[in-house]
């Protein structure tokens, strides 16, 4: 299941030459994963007052092409699978013209606030995913 949101580039994210750094598209696929959950009826807000955090715990970024200034650009989120703690999915940036410009994988982990550990997703979460899997 996937989500697609359109992000445009603004000035502050790009270098000298226009293009945007490549730090500043962690932000693009966190807005993506937020809200692919939204999407699913999962406020990340209420997740965390809930107390439940989904921290990153690993990542990989492939830059294909470079996104430019004023760009409007899609972030693509795509489930990949959820194991008993941890919920991974695969991420893209299309620009305008539909160029594949950057890929990721993202791992997280549900953890409890409180205590640090990590644990299994609230069932409210589960239901969501299991409607997904199957």
């Amino acid at each position: 299941m996937e989500h697609q949101i359109e992000v445009r580039v603004r000035y502050s994210e790009t270098d000298q030459m226009g293009v945007v750094y490549h730090g500043n598209y962690l932000p693009y696929f966190e807005i993506g994963r937020v809200e692919w959950l939204r999407n699913k009826g999962v406020s990340y807000k209420s997740m965390e007052e809930n107390g439940v955090a989904l921290p990153i715990v690993s990542l990989s970024v492939n830059y294909k092409k470079p996104a430019r200034y004023d760009e409007l650009l899609t972030v693509i989120t795509k489930f990949k699978n959820q194991s008993s703690v941890k919920i991974s999915f695969d991420c893209e940036i299309r620009n305008e013209q539909q160029e594949l410009l950057t890929t990721a994988h993202f791992i997280l982990v549900f953890v409890d606030l409180k205590t640090g550990r990590p644990i299994t997703p609230p069932d409210y979460i589960k239901s969501v995913l299991n409607e997904i899997k199957t």
